[in-house]
């Protein structure tokens, strides 16, 4: 699930002035009582439509993958909108405005009909502004929704059904350069909402497997009591995608932090993730000096196929086949 071909969210006054437009519109085209109705139908219906798509465009939480349920969260857990639990609540009180205008318009649909002409014009007045003043009860939550839009749609294209391996490490261990090289450089880069920081996501084929390796400045390199709430919630969102995660090491220190200090961030990423992961020490060229499962220097390309081998075999992916009879 991507949120970026999430629609715009109207205003409310948007969506007031272009269902009384369309309704004159429409009530030109007839006279008398008809016209009364005419213009009652378009304009419920204009706004019932549109305050339901409004809804019915967002998916069905229930039903995301656990990944960018809590990826969605945690980005909306730093707006005002507050989480996903409130964005629901939103897109549920739009959804009882959408059956309002429906109820006012079977309401007042029996009284212009039996009405004369004047009555039938006073009877669609009141129906008018009633269906205004349900649109304007929404308006805090259409804002609220278009803000949640806007910080989802920036969210990285991971897709979850494609087996995804994670590498994580301290700054300047060799991640990027890594990613970098495996998926020659056509790797995609996306913001996270809730940091300074960018994910970049690199795509290899393997098998006629497509498998994703994410980059993740910002969230699995540094120490978990270094994040904040917000990043820990991101980084549990990865505990779900992870089929498997590359630690890179740099005994050198070249990166400008103690190995002491990168194994005991290995050790953190190894208690929170479920999925395989394997120690890489990188820059082997330089030093070798740090117990891993697999050495490679990218810089000379040494040893980098034995570890991307090493990673597509520790995911163990498995397409699902068609039923042969």
């Amino acid at each position: 699930m991507h949120f970026e071909d999430l629609p715009t969210t109207p205003r409310s006054e948007e969506l007031v002035d272009k269902a009384f437009s369309r309704a004159a519109r429409a009530g030109r085209a007839k006279q008398g009582t008809e016209a009364q109705e005419s213009m009652l139908q378009t304009a419920a219906n204009i706004l019932s439509d549109n305050l339901g798509n409004v809804v019915t465009s967002w998916p069905d939480f229930e039903l995301v993958d656990p990944f960018y349920y809590e990826l969605a969260d945690a980005t909306l857990a730093d707006t005002d909108v507050g989480g996903v639990d409130r964005l629901r609540q939103h897109l549920s009180e739009v959804m009882w405005a959408s059956r309002q205008t429906d109820s006012i318009k079977e309401e007042y649909h029996g009284r212009i009909r039996n009405a004369d002409s004047d009555t039938a014009r006073k009877h669609r007045k009141q129906a008018f502004a009633r269906l205004a003043d349900i649109t304007e009860q929404v308006e805090d939550e259409l804002f609220a929704i278009s803000e949640a839009r806007d910080a989802l749609k920036t969210l990285p294209d991971i897709r979850a059904d494609e087996p995804a391996i994670v590498v994580a490490g301290y700054p300047n261990v060799g991640k990027s350069s890594f990613v970098n090289g495996v998926t020659n450089a056509r790797n995609e880069t996306a913001a996270y909402p809730y940091t300074t920081t960018r994910i970049s996501v690199g795509h290899l084929e393997r098998d006629h497997i497509r498998y994703q390796l994410v980059d993740t400045p910002g969230l699995l390199d540094r120490p978990a009591e270094d994040r904040n709430p917000i990043e820990s919630q991101a980084v549990s969102a990865l505990t779900h995608l992870a089929d498997a995660v590359l630690v890179m090491l740099d005994a050198s220190g070249e990166c400008g932090y103690p190995i002491e200090d990168q194994l005991e961030l290995l050790a953190d990423i190894e208690a929170t993730f479920d999925a395989p992961v394997l120690v890489v020490c990188n820059k082997s060229d330089r030093s070798t000096d740090v117990e891993a499962d697999l050495y490679m220097s990218v810089e000379t390309g040494e040893g980098v196929e034995n570890v991307l081998d090493a990673a597509i075999d520790a995911v163990g992916y498995e397409p699902e086949l068609p039923f042969e009879g």
